[in-house]
């Protein structure tokens, strides 16, 4: 965290968040993995994290864009493995690996993310990889945003875990105020 406030990236105001929610802080990795030095560190860290969790190693590190492309090409770098992500498909809005990118049958794959709320974008992928006949072996993050709750259906690690408030749009005592909502991610409402 302290890298965060130092970087300014965790923000404060009223925020919708990739999965619909609406929260009081916003994490924007982004403004922390500008800096290289700091992306190399978090990276062989949250490889370090990984290596405690998996009960074999990784083959290829799977990552959703946007999010997950700086992270997930650190942790791949630290693990001696390839990298390759998935974005959502243009007409589908289906994420999918694309750009040529393929996983080898029965491969050991890790699914890194920046920040988890819901786990869904994880999940996402881990289908992706399972329905490509590879194996989804252990996913982590930066930060995790759900206290710990978030279930993607493999061992998961986080550097930092937070419990940040979340509401639905329905039940948002900031929308409820008045307060104007920003939709700082990568992802269309």
């Amino acid at each position: 965290m302290q890298i965060f406030e130092q970087t300014g990236a965790y923000l404060r105001g009223h925020f919708r968040l990739t999965s619909g929610l609406h929260s009081p802080g916003y994490l924007q990795c982004a403004k922390v993995l500008q800096y290289p030095a700091i992306a190399e560190r978090l990276g062989a860290e949250l490889a370090a994290r990984l290596r405690t969790i998996m009960k074999e190693p990784a083959d290829i590190v799977v990552a959703p864009a946007m999010g997950g492309l700086i992270i997930g090409h650190e942790v791949a770098r630290a693990l001696g493995v390839p990298f390759v992500f998935t974005e959502r498909d243009p007409g589908t809005r289906e994420m999918v690996l694309r750009r040529g990118f393929a996983l080898q049958q029965g491969a050991k794959a890790v699914v890194i993310e920046d920040v988890i709320t819901t786990g869904g974008s994880s999940r996402e992928v881990v289908a992706i990889i399972r329905a490509l006949g590879a194996r989804a072996i252990a996913t982590g993050s930066i930060m995790d945003r759900s206290g710990g709750a978030a279930d993607v259906g493999v061992p998961r690690v986080a550097l930092a875990t937070l419990s940040v408030k979340t509401y639905g749009e329905g039940d948002c005592p900031m929308c409820a105020a008045g307060q104007s909502v920003t939709k700082p991610g990568s992802r269309p409402s």
